[in-house]
């Protein structure tokens, strides 16, 4: 099962009806879909087979699945939107901490968590915060979670391209715990490029055979 994870920034679909015409026009089978708050916010989840989902739980942030793979059994895939703002940014640290407690299943999360785990992870503009930095490595190791490296340019989203105030950044991620990663072990994140959000999209291939997508998690932003 092939995913992908999108931040579609200015995509706001405000009612079920508008969403089940996405879900068809995508040449997906079912969704799962958190309403936005005015005219931003809301994440939604499309799949290709109904009876290979079932849901655990959702909020504005996250919705969280278990997926029934035919040759790998159960494992479980969260879609997550992190808490855009800085001074709330715990949030996502605590809600990744709570849904951490069931994880008893090799377990994947794909989205734009709104954090770097280092310097490296953002290019131009004003240095990163150093407390935001260690309160998400904390949170990463508190939940035993490793983040999957990504295959192409490092950096998922920009600002000002080709001026002065260009600035990149690595928010959106794949983290895997250690029973997913030896379940996939060759499993590949490709960052594709070319989007018409300010985020670029992540295509998570679990058993590295490129086909036709099968998850896809959405996240609308601001």
């Amino acid at each position: 099962m092939n995913a992908l994870a999108w931040n579609c920034q200015g995509l706001v679909i405000s009612s079920y009806s508008k969403m089940e015409e996405l879900c068809s026009k995508l040449g997906f089978e079912g969704f799962i879909a958190v309403e936005p708050r005015g005219k931003s916010g809301g994440i939604a989840m499309f799949w290709k087979n109904t009876d290979n989902v079932n849901l655990l739980s959702l909020s504005q942030s996250h919705i969280d699945i278990v997926i029934k793979s035919f040759d790998k059994g159960e494992w479980r895939l969260t879609g997550i939107y992190g808490e855009p703002d800085r001074a709330q940014r715990h949030k996502t640290w605590d809600l990744l901490r709570n849904l951490s407690r069931d994880a008893n299943l090799p377990w994947c999360l794909m989205g734009d968590f709104n954090n770097v785990t280092s310097r490296a992870d953002k290019k131009g503009g004003a240095t990163y915060p150093n407390h935001l930095i260690e309160g998400f490595n904390n949170c990463l190791q508190d939940v035993e979670l490793q983040d999957m490296d990504i295959i192409g340019h490092q950096f998922t989203w920009e600002r000002g391209r080709n001026t002065s105030q260009w600035i990149e950044i690595r928010l959106d991620r794949v983290l895997v715990n250690a029973h997913w990663r030896s379940l996939f072990q060759m499993s590949k994140v490709y960052n594709i490029e070319g989007t018409p959000s300010d985020h670029s999209l992540l295509l998570m291939i679990p058993e590295q055979q490129i086909g036709g997508s099968e998850g896809c998690s959405i996240s609308y932003a601001p």
